[in-house]
């Protein structure tokens, strides 16, 4: 049974970000729009960030960060789940089963944060709250002028459980994810392409990449190369600094971001580069649009957040891993709008980029040049300004 009630009366309107810590993506958009709405309307709002499944749902809903952190560790498992998935006579009974289970512990949660609005940047995050969010209204519990709105934030190859037609919003990135959403009945006129919420920083303007490379303690007259391993610090990350040590050396300088890997950074900044060579290893760092912006090509997975923010940073790509599914449309994305490359091998990577490098960088000049034209810096702002309009 739904329980609950609310208030009319509030002093501010409440806006209610529904994420899961699977990946860091989902948590990184919350907070970028979090962000945004701060930047345009100051503190109109109050915001909640709220991890849905892991703080407001019962066992074993509860363990679904768990398992996803164990499930992409194995490729063909998470393959096997995310396609089995994927048709609507799979993943609408089984919303149907989970609703019974966690709508009441949803519905309290509603009832919890009171919200005007709410925004989903979870591709499981849609059905069930949408269905308890209108049982809701119907029995009286929700004001009937709370809207949802679901924030898509995959690239290209998205989840089924993304595009739910009884939402009253769906903002996506590209024209093929919007076509995703048409094939699957989601009404065009709730459709909205703006591109990926991305961190405020990315859509300010960053200053200069000379004045950048002086902040950071880099030589403002030298191609910088960022090697990024993600929060976790995963990946071929050390066989690829040999590699363009090796390759490129004193050439370009070195930016390598290992996340939360001690040890590789201790390892790392313990070694012995070639001459002239400049290496600055960081850990997990909290200033990433000053790096990219005083960055001239990066070399990292192809998460989508990372693939925008490097399109409006002008930087080119080497995309050398992926989580299956999610992330594989993001390759040819980059590759056929001629913005970067897909490599796997250390040796090709560093290869790759020292023929960027070469007649004075031209080609990574004519690379930066796309990029900046494919890049879409005002997204963050466009689906704020519109979500501000949904609440009445």
């Amino acid at each position: 049974p739904i329980r609950g009630g609310f208030s009319f009366k509030s002093k501010k309107p409440r806006i209610m970000i529904l994420m899961s810590d699977t990946g860091g993506g989902h948590r990184a958009s919350a907070q970028a729009l979090k962000a945004g709405f701060e930047h345009m309307y100051g503190r109109k709002y109050h915001i909640d960030i709220v991890d849905l499944w892991s703080h407001h749902t019962p066992w074993p809903y509860n363990e679904f960060p768990k398992s996803y952190s164990f499930m992409v560790k194995y490729p063909f498992i998470w393959r096997a789940n995310f396609t089995l998935t994927q048709p609507r006579f799979v993943h609408v009974p089984l919303s149907t089963a989970m609703q019974a289970v966690c709508g009441p512990s949803i519905s309290a949660a509603y009832d919890k944060y009171k919200p005007n609005l709410i925004i989903s940047v979870h591709p499981l995050m849609q059905h069930v709250p949408v269905r308890v969010l209108r049982r809701r209204i119907e029995s009286g519990l929700q004001d009937p002028h709370t809207r949802f709105a679901t924030v898509v934030t995959d690239l290209t190859t998205c989840h089924n459980t993304w595009f739910y037609d009884d939402v009253d919003r769906c903002f996506v990135a590209t024209e093929e994810s919007k076509q995703q959403a048409l094939r699957l009945g989601m009404p065009e006129e709730k459709l909205r392409v703006y591109g990926l919420p991305i961190r405020p920083a990315f859509s300010h303007g960053l200053p200069p990449k000379a004045t950048l490379k002086k902040r950071l303690g880099l030589d403002p007259k030298k191609p910088c190369i960022i090697l990024m391993a993600g929060g976790e610090g995963m990946g071929p990350l050390e066989k690829t600094v040999n590699a363009v040590a090796n390759q490129i050396g004193a050439q370009a300088q070195l930016v390598v971001v290992c996340g939360r890997n001690a040890a590789l950074v201790q390892r790392l900044r313990a070694k012995t580069y070639p001459e002239g060579m400049r290496v600055n290893v960081q850990g997990f760092v909290t200033n990433m649009p000053d790096f990219m912006g005083a960055s001239d090509v990066i070399i990292t997975k192809a998460g989508p957040g990372t693939i925008s923010e490097a399109l409006i940073c002008g930087l080119p790509m080497v995309l050398n891993a992926f989580v299956p599914c999610q992330e594989e449309g993001n390759i040819p994305y980059v590759t056929e709008n001629n913005v970067g490359v897909f490599e796997t091998r250390p040796a090709a990577v560093a290869s790759v980029i020292k023929s960027w490098l070469e007649e004075n960088g031209r080609q990574l000049k004519a690379l930066s040049a796309r990029a900046k034209a494919l890049a879409k810096p005002g997204s963050l702002f466009d689906i704020v300004k519109e979500l501000d309009g949904m609440v009445k």
